[in-house]
């Protein structure tokens, strides 16, 4: 896909949200069924059948997904749509690319081994590899709007508002 035939497949997109604000409110879901023979989450991500179970250093087995390594998943895959979405836009050819994402997590918060030590990612780092001819300046402004229109990655930086319930069945 060229530029020309992104903005195509985009402009009445963005004409639609302009005169219509409320249709560019889209509320995803995600679903998930507790295992009822181990400590495990069997998540349906519209493709296939993901299963979440706890990390080794947690106790976990390692047979299952790590959902601290599935949110780095969905933040390397984001970045990388983005990125190849704005590469796209501003015509900068790349010939191949790389996405990482890494994160710091201290396992004492998680198992309540240290009530000062933190539940969850202390440090996310993301990297891009790019194999491309074009000057700094415009991997620069890459990486700027790559960060800027990643909804994962602005989630992260950016917390929502965020509840939680239980129900009864």
């Amino acid at each position: 896909m060229d530029s020309t035939e992104l903005r195509s497949l985009q402009a009445p997109l963005k004409d639609k949200y302009r005169a219509n604000p409320a249709a560019a409110v889209v509320t995803l879901k995600a679903q998930g069924t507790l295992d009822s023979q181990s400590i495990a989450c069997k998540v349906e991500t519209g493709k296939a059948l993901a299963i979440a179970g706890l990390h080794p250093a947690t106790g976990g087995s390692g047979v299952e997904l790590c959902s601290g390594d599935m949110l780095l998943e969905a933040l390397v895959a984001c970045a990388g749509v983005t990125l190849k979405a704005v590469s796209t836009a501003l015509e900068i050819p790349l010939r191949h690319g790389l996405v990482r994402a890494e994160g710091d997590l201290d396992f004492r918060g998680t198992l309540g081994v240290d009530k000062s030590a933190p539940v969850g990612f202390r440090a996310i780092r993301l990297s891009f590899e790019l194999d491309t001819d074009v000057p700094q300046e415009k991997i620069d402004q890459l990486l700027k709007l790559t960060e800027r229109y990643c909804v994962v990655f602005q989630t992260l930086n950016h917390r929502p508002e965020l509840s939680a319930e239980v129900r009864k069945r």
